[in-house]
């Protein structure tokens, strides 16, 4: 990794660049499939897919006996180790149910919001040299504690035609109800529009590669929402002298191995831990068997070093890491001053890995600097929040003229009249009641 030392403050935001992809070109190509899908459904979605991945595809509609037979394909360790993942998502996710909790706003005004699932999700899981059945568990098990009626799964068939059978495994584990060998923008393009076999949902999931990104963009012209917006992977590693070298290597190296787009930034106020961590990434990188993909990410990378933990945390907020890990001295405490990330992991074992697989956290998260504005996917994105609010006759006395007052200066008439005619059915009927009691005496 290239090294800078002591950048000034007008050189981080381009430092917090991260590298560029041409988008015009890549647009037209979305535009082009999700035309043919919109007009000829399974026909063109098929085409593409024979096109750009499985040329003897003759159906991308997956069996239920094909998902049945997956758990025979894979091992038993692998599958107690799914199992032991699923089980801490569920429990992490699980807990972030909110109860129900009305408030008396005003005397008999009453309001109060409730969860709703969204109903139709789609799952993007990207397969080729590197089958994610992990987001598989992140994204459907969150979608089945919400309650979605319908969750679509999309993977691009491999180079024989087959879906890797962790994937088929993690989904009949998790609660997904359809599964397509559909890959890329057609994968994309289906569930926005739907077809003759593709489900339209009312939301898309999932991470992917420049294609894949640029059509969940674009699904959101077509009224589908989408996660979040979303690039390659990346980590932030901030280290001090108490840090393992050879961690930190591995950090960074995980995440280098994901694609050559992604990137890596180390963090110091130690020159000797980034010349250290340096050289812990040239042994463990010849080791590696996708080398030659970290390797490529390694160019877009870099280590930084600071004056001290302060302006590595500062730098680190500008950046707004996916991933943050804190190898430093009293993690805890230097965390309170982190102000945007995906997610952080704090001090020497607290590896990435960890929350990419099973530590229970979501590790769908912003990349590209939209941990500044977006969090990560939890339980929340997979519901909407209605609000709710009742009011009695004591609510029409205690709010009624202050609506009336306001409608009138915003000039919507009809609004005031919607209260007046409230404020006048109450005020009649405690008038007779008052009648009916004198009546009595």
């Amino acid at each position: 990794m290239k090294t800078i030392s002591n950048p000034s403050l007008s050189k981080w935001g381009k430092l917090t660049e991260r590298p560029l992809i041409k988008q015009q070109k890549l647009m037209k190509t979305v535009e082009k499939i999700f035309y043919d899908i919109h007009k000829k459904g399974d026909k063109a979605a098929l085409m593409y897919s024979r096109k750009f991945d499985f040329p003897d595809q003759e159906s991308f509609v997956v069996s239920s006996e094909t998902i049945d037979k997956s758990s025979d394909l894979v091992s038993e360790r692998l599958k107690k180790s799914i199992e032991l993942a699923g089980k801490n998502i569920e429990t992490f996710h699980r807990s972030q149910i909110e109860e129900v909790v009305k408030v008396e706003t005003a005397p008999g005004v009453v309001c109060w919001r409730e969860s709703r699932p969204i109903e139709r999700i789609g799952i993007y899981i990207p397969g080729g040299s590197a089958p994610l059945f992990s987001t598989v568990l992140m994204l459907s098990i969150p979608a089945m504690i919400a309650g979605c009626s319908e969750i679509v799964l999309c993977t691009p068939p491999d180079k024989d035609g087959n879906i890797d059978p962790a994937i088929l495994y993690s989904a009949k584990l998790s609660g997904v109800t359809k599964v397509f060998a559909l890959g890329g923008i057609q994968a994309i393009g289906a569930m926005t529009f739907g077809t003759e076999s593709v489900p339209k949902v009312d939301k898309i999931f999932g991470p992917g590669n420049q294609y894949v990104m640029a059509a969940k963009r674009s699904a959101q012209y077509y009224g589908v929402a989408i996660d979040m917006p979303a690039g390659p992977s990346e980590v932030l590693v901030v280290a001090d002298q108490t840090c393992n070298p050879s961690f930190v290597a591995a950090d960074l190296l995980s995440q280098a191995e994901h694609g050559p787009d992604s990137q890596v930034i180390l963090l110091s106020c130690n020159k000797k831990i980034i010349k250290d961590v340096n050289k812990e990434i040239d042994n463990q990188l010849a080791t590696l068997p996708r080398q030659e993909i970290a390797a490529q990410a390694l160019k877009n990378s870099k280590a930084i070093l600071f004056k001290d933990i302060d302006e590595c945390i500062a730098f680190s907020n500008m950046y707004a890491p996916e991933h943050l890990i804190l190898a430093v001295e009293n993690p805890g405490l230097v965390s309170r001053d982190v102000i945007n990330a995906g997610s952080v992991f704090l001090g020497n074992w607290s590896c990435e890995s960890a929350g990419d697989y099973a530590s229970g956290t979501n590790h769908t998260l912003p990349t590209s600097g939209f941990a500044k504005s977006f969090s990560g996917v939890s339980l929340d994105s997979f519901i909407k929040k209605i609000t709710f609010q009742q009011l009695s006759e004591d609510g029409i006395i205690s709010i009624g003229n202050a609506v009336e007052i306001m409608a009138e200066a915003e000039k919507l008439y009809a609004h005031k009249n919607a209260m007046t005619l409230r404020q006048g059915a109450v005020s009649g009927k405690r008038i007779q009641n008052i009648e009916d009691n004198n009546e009595e005496i």
